[in-house]
């Protein structure tokens, strides 16, 4: 594994040559009385430190994109962010949400694992991978920062923070509206009224509703999967009843209906595809020689070759419904007092979910019981001093989850009622506390040393119900009719402080050159087979932003050193996924970003991003075919009774981490003179390699693809609405969002789950 020393990454970042910044950060909109220039970066302001300023005097790598890019890209879905957001990589595995930022993310269903990237809603923080997509609508920008964050947000920010800003009501009424549809009978329609309280403050009443067919068929059983189906409304009210007091207070619900998309799947045991003995066939690999039987692997098995992605036979046990319910509240107060301003952020969620999930090739995971329920407060003092003086912020955070979950993996063919391989209940309550606080201190007019420290304690309790094989059980809720033969009383405690150091240069209004190194931290939890540890991180990164002219260039080297980095693997559908820690990973990249106002209606941007993500160290395990035995996964290759040797999966890339990723995208504007604008858009994003699971099995491996958008937008003299026709994903790629070897019992098989197909359609946009 070749190794490049940190002094060569960091020194890296300030030769680079810049090709572009994402074009859709062009659109956050700018403050009122903010003057309009030729510089398409200069008025964007963010709040991604907790205070309004200027994206070029942020000293973070961000991408930001606002609510007019968001409109026109059709984003109702946390998916849909990877469109406008491409250094995110975001895969859906079933009904769970897979985000990643620089190889950094959680691939773990379990319901002890937390988010490695901390992703908040108008401060509140949310946790759950399949929660993440029920409040994105009506979004004001996204804030998409990377690296460590711990001094400035909430919880578990090791990998990066995403922050979604909703729009508050404004000061006119006003009405907006976003309606679209395209094939797969795609409908969707977003949109909310203001109604202003003059001085006093403001009413925002906002909706949304989609609904579309499924990607995927399925002629085994004539049906399609992968609907979707969402509607949800928000009520938000600001007030501002006296000089320096602002209180927003959000109500909101949502509702999801969906069919997941069925898992593609090969049989092992069917076909010839087994791997006979000594593991003799093609792609197979043994291991653990001294163990009974022949322990096989599929370290370079083709069966995803021979699977049509749009068309494919579902497993017998059907489609799999998804029903979502979810009710939130947040608020914020924040007073200016003068010297200082002080804010508090809270919200709390109460979800649930009613799920049938069909594995193949005849099981399903029957849910009776899967509530969310958590809340989140923070309270901030900041500084209120002039631009470039001392500034400072202190606070305290509060976290609370807990978990219901009572489910059972049932097969309907053994037994004449059908029996559960596992029923299992899972209760879990998890509690963080944090304090924190970081400073600037000027030194010059134009250097800046910063400094953060953090303080976070965490402990999680759970109450693990098991009730293993059931025979002839029927679909019932055991938990209704038996006591639970086995509990255990699993725990989980950590605490470690985290810290940030950096320098600022400013030489410049529009140039900023920075350099910094952070730490971050991740709770540890406990699954059904033990606990495991917290993972932390030390990230080094110099970067530059500069602005010449109307053009943008952004540039950044980093290098994380990763400690105890949680891997999830599923050795045994009936049990559950495990955790282990990886005992070591290094991550260091390149990224390059840009944007080029080329003339008054051409503008070019481009990205490119670099990335080396690898294990140095990973313990673990393997699901194995055993042939002449009946072991599902390995652990020990020596079968030695007083020594363990597990398999090391050093070396092995770090699950969604492609090497290269690069965008580029052009916009024209053709001058219809009265009668309006004619906007030509495409933008294409290039992607290399990646696996998606820990092992790097050729199965599980997705191969490089480019996906290309292409829109026209004509918009009248006024602007008050557009009309877009739009195909989104050109060239019809459909990426692996999931993959991985699964032995239950006496099947052995290979899943896979995919990414959109090509979508076209039209959209209308109306904003008085």
């Amino acid at each position: 594994m070749t190794r490049f020393p940190k002094k060569c990454v960091l020194l890296a970042g300030c030769g680079l040559i810049a090709v572009a910044t994402p074009a859709m950060a062009q659109n956050v909109p700018p403050p009122a009385d903010t003057t309009e220039t030729d510089d398409p970066t200069k008025d964007i302001i963010v709040t991604a430190q907790n205070r309004a300023e200027r994206l070029n005097d942020v000293p973070i790598a961000i991408d930001v994109v606002g609510a007019e890019a968001i409109a026109q890209a059709g984003v109702t879905d946390f998916r849909e962010v990877e469109r406008i957001a491409p250094v995110l990589q975001i895969t859906q595995d079933s009904q769970y949400t897979r985000v990643a930022v620089r190889g950094v993310g959680t691939n773990s269903n379990d319901e002890a694992q937390d988010q490695s990237i901390a992703i908040n809603i108008d401060g509140e923080y949310l946790n759950r991978p399949n929660i993440l997509n029920v409040s994105l609508f009506d979004l004001d920008r996204v804030e998409v920062l990377r690296g460590p964050q711990g001094t400035l947000y909430g919880r578990n920010a090791t990998g990066g923070a995403i922050n979604f800003i909703t729009r508050k009501p404004g000061k006119e009424f006003g009405v907006n509206l976003n309606a679209s549809y395209g094939n797969y009978n795609a409908f969707s329609v977003e949109g909310g009224v203001d109604v202003p309280f003059g001085d006093f403050g403001g009413l925002r009443l906002s909706g949304i509703y989609t609904d579309r067919d499924g990607y995927f068929y399925h002629p085994n059983i004539d049906a399609k999967s992968g609907s979707a189906g969402t509607k949800g409304g928000r009520a938000s009210l600001r007030l501002t009843p006296v000089s320096g007091l602002t209180v927003d207070l959000v109500g909101e619900y949502v509702e999801i209906d969906n069919i997941i998309p069925a898992f593609a799947a090969v049989d092992v045991n069917r076909g010839g595809r087994a791997p006979g003995a000594g593991c003799s066939g093609i792609g197979w690999t043994e291991v653990a020689p001294l163990t009974p039987g022949t322990q096989c692997i599929p370290t370079g098995t083709s069966y995803l070759q021979t699977v049509d992605r749009k068309r494919y036979d579902a497993p017998i046990s059907g489609l799999s419904p998804n029903h979502i319910e979810s009710t939130a509240i947040r608020g914020r107060l924040q007073y200016d007092f003068g010297p200082a301003t002080f804010t508090y952020t809270g919200g709390y969620r109460d979800s649930s979910q009613d799920t049938k999930q069909a594995l193949p090739p005849a099981y399903e995971f029957l849910e009776f019981d899967n509530n969310v329920e958590t809340q989140s407060h923070e309270i901030r003092l900041s500084g209120n001093n002039p631009a470039g003086g001392f500034q400072w912020q202190v606070g305290g955070f509060y976290f609370n989850e807990k978990l219901d979950n009572v489910r059972g993996l049932f097969n309907r063919f053994i037994g004449p009622n059908g029996s559960y391989i596992n029923f299992f209940t899972r209760a879990s309550e998890t509690k963080s506390y944090a304090a924190f606080g970081q400073v600037e201190v000027p030194f010059t007019d134009q250097l800046t040393a910063v400094g953060g420290l953090r303080y976070t304690h965490d402990d999680r309790t759970g109450v693990f119900g098991n009730y293993f094989f059931v025979f002839n059980s029927g679909r019932v809720d055991l938990t209704k009719v038996r006591p639970a033969p086995q509990v255990l009383t699993p725990e989980a405690k950590g605490e470690k402080v985290t810290w940030l150091a950096g320098l600022n240069y400013k030489p410049s209004a529009d140039t900023l050159i920075y350099g910094k190194v952070s730490t971050g931290y991740k709770a540890g939890g406990f699954d059904s087979v033990g606990s495991y540890d917290p993972e932390s991180n030390t990230a080094y990164e110099v970067g530059g932003k500069f602005g010449i002219g109307p053009h943008q260039i952004n540039t950044s080297a980093f290098y994380y050193d990763y400690k105890d980095l949680q891997a999830s693997v599923l050795l045994n559908p009936a049990v559950g996924g495990q955790i282990f820690n990886a005992g070591k990973a290094t991550i260091w990249g390149i990224e390059v970003e840009g944007n080029f106002k080329l003339s008054k209606h051409d503008t070019f941007n481009a990205t490119f991003n670099y990335l080396n993500a690898k294990y140095d160290d990973l313990l673990a395990a393997y699901t194995v075919f055993s042939v002449g035995g009946a072991d599902t996964s390995v652990g020990d290759l020596d079968n030695n009774p007083n020594t363990v040797t597990q398999p090391n999966l050093a070396g092995n890339k770090l699950p969604q981490s492609p090497d290269v990723i690069i965008t580029l995208g052009y916009d024209h504007v053709f001058d219809l003179g009265n009668a309006g604008t004619l906007t030509a858009s495409a933008f294409s994003r290039f992607k290399s390699d990646y696996f998606l699971d820990i092992f790097n099995y050729n199965d599980s491996r997705q191969r490089g693809f480019s996906q290309t958008d292409v829109a026209l937008i004509y918009r009248p003299a006024n602007e008050k609405f557009s009309v877009q026709a739009f195909v989104r994903n050109l060239e019809d790629a459909q990426p692996l969002a999931y993959g991985t070897f699964v032995a239950a019992g006496p099947d052995d098989i290979y899943n896979w789950t995919f990414g959109a197909p090509r979508t076209y359609g039209v959209r209308l946009t109306v904003d008085y």
